[in-house]
């Protein structure tokens, strides 16, 4: 590779270190080109790309962009990067996915926001539910008490309602055997008449 040629290979690199949201390292010995051709695709969907450059041109590339915690994952063996730009949980779960299934790929760890993170943070991350998932979960745990309060009114009113019929109920039961109980007029007037 000429000497421009690599220039702009670090100045891409660079680009792409300082716009990610998550990088990811893996070694990817053993990969064959239709594999990281599937990987790629897989990635892509999930706003991340997947690029394997010498060590020592992103060595270069995180000084230019002033990302050092890359440096510590590709300090050892080959590193392929993936650069995610989207949600870092989904191009996580992508990597580790074609990672378990393809037996190819050795997960070294990553950044997430300036945070190194060891493979088994990755391994983690990538079992997380989807951002969209997350955020309905979230929605519901917040809807839940308010859920729970509209059904409590409901209830009470319900409750309200059942207890003023069964009052209603028992007066119109009442009311009959109150007016047999009490004598009619006109035979409190015949009563009358009779004693004087």
């Amino acid at each position: 590779m000429k000497k421009e040629q690599k220039a702009q290979v670090i100045d891409e690199l660079a680009a792409q270190l300082g716009d990610a949201e998550a990088i990811y390292a893996v070694d990817y010995r053993g990969i064959s080109v239709p594999q990281a051709a599937e990987l790629r695709a897989s990635l892509r969907e999930h706003d991340a790309t997947f690029r394997i450059v010498k060590n020592t041109l992103t060595l270069r590339a995180a000084d230019q962009a002033g990302v050092e915690a890359v440096k510590e994952l590709v300090a050892d063996g080959p590193t392929a990067l993936a650069f995610v730009r989207g949600d870092a949980a989904l191009a996580a779960k992508a990597l580790d996915t074609f990672s378990r299934r393809a037996d190819v790929l050795v997960l070294k760890g990553g950044v997430l926001e300036g945070r190194v993170l060891a493979a088994d943070d990755v391994r983690s991350l990538a079992r997380l539910p989807a951002r969209e998932v997350l955020t309905a979960q979230f929605a519901g745990i917040v809807a839940s008490p308010l859920t729970g309060l509209v059904r409590g009114l409901g209830s009470l009113v319900s409750g309200l309602a059942v207890a003023l019929a069964q009052v209603r109920d028992q007066k119109e039961q009442e009311a009959p055997a109150a007016e047999e109980a009490a004598p009619e007029p006109e035979e409190q007037s015949e009563a009358a008449e009779q004693e004087a």
